[in-house]
C-alpha cells in the first residue's frame, strides 16, 4: 500500500458518512428503527475508513534521521579541580591556593616554589567527614 491508497481509504469513508446523512432523513419515515441502525453503522464505518487511511499515510511517510550534533562536553564537576572543573583534585598547591587534579598537577608541579598537601575537597573528603560526624 501506498500514499495513494490512503487518499482511496480517506475518500470512501468521506463518501460513507455522506451516504448515512442522506439516509437520516429517512428515519423519520414509517420504518424510522431500521433505516436509522443503516445511517449509524454507515456512518461509523465511513469514520473507520477515513481512520484507516490516515493511518496509511502516516505509516509510509519518509522516517526523518536526526542529525548528529556535536558530543556533549562532559558533566563539570562541582568543587573539582580550580584549573580545568573536570576532575577531582586531589593535591592543594598552599603558594598558589589551588586545588589540581592529576592532570593539572604535571602541568602546574614546581617543586621549588610550590607546597603541596592532600586536598580536603572531592568525595574522599565528605566521606572522611561524614565518617567524623558520626
Amino acid at each position: 500500500m501506498s500514499s495513494r491508497a490512503g487518499n482511496w481509504l480517506i475518500t470512501a469513508g468521506a463518501l460513507a458518512m455522506f451516504a448515512a446523512l442522506v439516509f437520516l432523513p429517512a428515519a423519520f419515515g414509517q420504518h424510522s428503527e431500521n433505516v436509522l441502525a443503516l445511517a449509524g453503522c454507515l456512518f461509523s464505518m465511513g469514520a473507520l475508513l477515513i481512520s484507516a487511511g490516515i493511518y496509511v499515510k502516516a505509516r509510509f511517510l519518509p522516517k526523518v534521521v536526526p542529525t548528529q550534533s556535536a558530543p556533549e562536553a562532559p558533566r563539570k564537576i562541582r568543587g573539582g579541580c580550580d584549573l580545568c572543573r573536570n576532575d577531582i583534585p586531589v593535591i592543594h598547591c598552599r603558594v598558589h591556593e589551588l586545588h589540581l587534579c592529576t592532570t593539572c598537577m604535571a602541568e602546574h608541579y614546581d617543586s621549588r616554589s610550590c607546597a603541596y598537601v592532600p586536598s580536603t575537597r572531592g568525595r574522599s573528603a565528605q566521606k572522611v567527614r561524614a565518617r567524623g560526624a558520626s
